[in-house]
């Protein structure tokens, strides 16, 4: 982890699935280091509520909040964004990183697990996008929305139909939202990271597999969480106050 600059001193920031080792995990310290007061949200209870107690701890109880939230559910997605506004009195970044990945062949694929992964990875992300964009305009200050897609939205992989249709809707989302609320002064951008590992990637993917798509990569390596969090850091700050409808690869992938 780089050292922070305060580029979201005095922002509020909401961030979804921000338990664990994550990208999300990591976007939450990296908010926090930028200055930023958090609002981190999951659907896993248990491991959210760990995570508040470590960060409330090194950052302080005042700067944290937290409440669970399950994307698929739209109620969840507007007690998390009412929710953040009662307890900071408003919101001015909302960092999308809730997604749900499988491996399966088109011709395997369950319509379960295809509707599944939609729901979590791209309507999941329009939820708390339309939420947090009804919110921005009620403020009329601004606001920014960072979106965390991936490079599969672009290239092909096997076994990946559900998870690659799913991220290529966040990145159309993306482009379209941003162009609805451009004349409110809102930005909406998105990452699309290659390969990020951390320990949950490494228990729902072959070892072998990971090791063959980091051979990939021009570094010879995947991406460290944090790297990922710093490119949704600068999207979310003032540095990026041209920046709106794009979506920025964070991959070191070769053809």
């Amino acid at each position: 982890m780089t050292a922070g600059r305060d580029l979201l001193a005095g922002k509020v920031v909401v961030l979804t699935a921000a338990a664990g080792t994550g990208i999300g995990g990591a976007a939450a310290r990296r908010c926090l280091d930028e200055g930023a007061s958090l609002a981190l949200s999951d659907a896993h209870a248990g491991r959210l509520a760990a995570t508040h107690a470590e960060l409330a701890e090194l950052y302080g109880a005042g700067r944290v909040w937290a409440a669970a939230c399950d994307v698929t559910r739209e109620d969840e997605v507007q007690a998390l964004i009412d929710g953040a506004v009662s307890r900071f009195g408003r919101i001015d970044v909302m960092i999308n990183n809730a997604g749900l990945g499988g491996t399966a062949p088109v011709t395997e694929m369950t319509d379960d697990q295809w509707s599944r992964v939609l729901d979590v990875t791209l309507t999941g992300t329009f939820r708390c996008t339309r939420a947090a964009l009804r919110q921005f305009i009620a403020q009329g200050h601004g606001g920014a929305i960072v979106n965390n897609a991936s490079v599969l939205g672009w290239r092909a992989q096997p076994g990946q139909a559900h998870y690659a249709a799913a991220k290529a809707g966040v990145m159309a989302l993306t482009r379209c939202a941003a162009m609805d609320v451009a004349g409110q002064g809102i930005r909406v951008n998105a990452v699309a990271p290659s390969l990020a590992m951390h320990p949950f990637l490494a228990k729902v993917m072959d070892a072998d597999v990971l090791a063959e798509l980091a051979t990939k990569e021009a570094f010879g390596r995947s991406a460290e969480p944090s790297e990922v969090a710093n490119v949704m850091v600068f999207l979310a700050s003032d540095y990026a106050s041209y920046l709106t409808g794009e979506v920025i690869s964070v991959s070191s992938q070769h053809p």
